[in-house]
């Protein structure tokens, strides 16, 4: 960045004087209008003048300079400051306060704000994260000067929580956090205050199919967190669109009293499946496995495969296999999905399936599980019945790193940690 850089501490509680020079007040904030633009512009500040806040447009303000801020105009404007739609206090609103780095995929706060001159307007240009500022502040006079801006992250890449400023009436929009995975969307929630996690659920309420992909990666805690303020019918409403094996985990979460009547308002089909997945022990491939998976005749060719696939609503993760069953129903093979794009579309599934379908049981514990799924390299691994006849589920690999990985893994790794 070419422009000198001002720091907003350098300005909040400085003077304000008059064109002799003569102090008429103090600087108690800078205002900007946010969403009109990549770097707000600065349209005034909030003085304190007799004890009452005031509003000085940036058009009285001759400039930012000598530890003193200069008022142009011929006379002050005694009505009291009120805030307009749009905008936002840097001070009040935002310094110390957690931001979004969308770059960065993670929390920042706000230890100090950076303004910068450009073609004549003052904006806010940048954030800076680092120690660096709270230093400043407390070294004396020049000595705190001296002290350097850290990594400076660039306001274009930003978003601001205003859920703690009802009157400016913004929210984060939707578009912003449609461009993070929900993964990266739910480390942010577990990283942020309970506010400013319901500010984002909130923003992703304008996609539920996301809404219930970021509910998925959020750790227990949360989930349960954030359900506490919602009815019945919206918590059912929301686990309607999570895969079954979440909605297995997350309604035993629920308080007592509320884990019934949630599965209740459940669709009847997902009702089954859960119902299903909690006779299961939790700690059994029977309580770990997905019921959603796609198995064709082993007849069936590769070009009805494809066809199935693009009309399936099975989770991504579970279609990177195709599992064949022979003329009685029973599992018989499986083909890897890849294996499907190379070979010729009217061959059979039966000669891409293995000769023997690499299985686990339902009551098969955890580590007999990545034993089997590690010795044959499966990423998915079908449940059998102890007849070997049916397919009750599948296990797939992320769902067993997630049970592997201790618990909090994300924040004691510093991923979810704010800069």
């Amino acid at each position: 960045m070419n422009y000198p850089i001002l720091h907003l501490s350098s300005i909040v509680k400085r003077p304000l004087v008059d064109r002799a020079g003569d102090r008429i007040g103090r600087v108690e904030d800078l205002i900007v209008r946010v969403g009109e633009r990549p770097y707000p512009p600065v349209v005034g500040a909030v003085v304190r003048i007799g004890g009452r806040d005031l509003f000085v447009p940036i058009a009285k303000i001759a400039d930012f300079e000598g530890g003193q801020v200069r008022f142009e105009g011929e006379r002050v404007d005694l009505r009291r400051f009120e805030r307009r739609p749009g905008e936002l206090l840097l001070a009040k609103d935002l310094l110390a306060r957690h931001l979004i780095n969308l770059v960065g995929r993670r929390l920042i706060s706000a230890n100090e704000i950076e303004l910068a001159k450009v073609n004549g307007e003052w904006e806010v240009v940048g954030v800076d994260p680092s120690g660096r500022p709270v230093l400043r502040r407390m070294l004396p006079g020049q000595l705190g000067n001296r002290i350097r801006p850290g990594s400076l992250v660039d306001w274009a890449s930003i978003e601001p929580f205003v859920s703690h400023v009802p009157s400016a009436r913004l929210r984060i929009p939707y578009r912003t956090l449609a461009r993070l995975h929900p993964h990266e969307i739910a480390d942010i929630v577990e990283a942020a205050s309970h506010d400013e996690g319901e500010e984002i659920i909130e923003a992703v309420k304008a996609d539920r199919e996301l809404e219930a992909d970021v509910f998925e990666e959020l750790d227990v805690e949360h989930q349960v967190e954030f359900l506490r303020s919602r009815s019945n019918f919206e918590t059912a409403w929301l686990l309607a669109r999570m895969a079954s094996d979440d909605v297995a985990d997350l309604v035993m979460e629920l308080d007592q009293e509320r884990r019934l009547p949630v599965l209740n308002l459940l669709p009847d089909s997902q009702q089954r499946k859960v119902r299903s997945l909690l006779s299961y022990n939790p700690e059994t491939a029977g309580g770990l496995m997905s019921p959603d998976f796609l198995a064709l005749r082993e007849h069936s060719t590769v070009a009805d495969a494809l066809a199935a696939i693009r009309k399936s609503t099975t989770p991504l993760e579970a279609l990177q296999v195709i599992f064949t069953l022979d003329d009685a129903g029973s599992g018989a093979g499986s083909v890897p999905v890849l294996s499907l794009i190379r070979a010729n579309p009217n061959e059979p599934l039966s000669s891409l399936a293995g000769a023997n379908l690499v299985h686990v049981h339902a009551d098969w514990d955890l580590q007999a599980v990545v034993r089997k799924m590690s010795d044959f390299n499966l990423t998915i691994a079908p449940v059998m019945d102890e007849e070997h006849n049916q397919i009750l589920g599948v296990v797939t690999v992320d769902d067993v790193l997630e049970l592997l990985l201790p618990s909090g893994w994300r924040r004691d790794a510093g991923m979810t940690a704010a800069e």
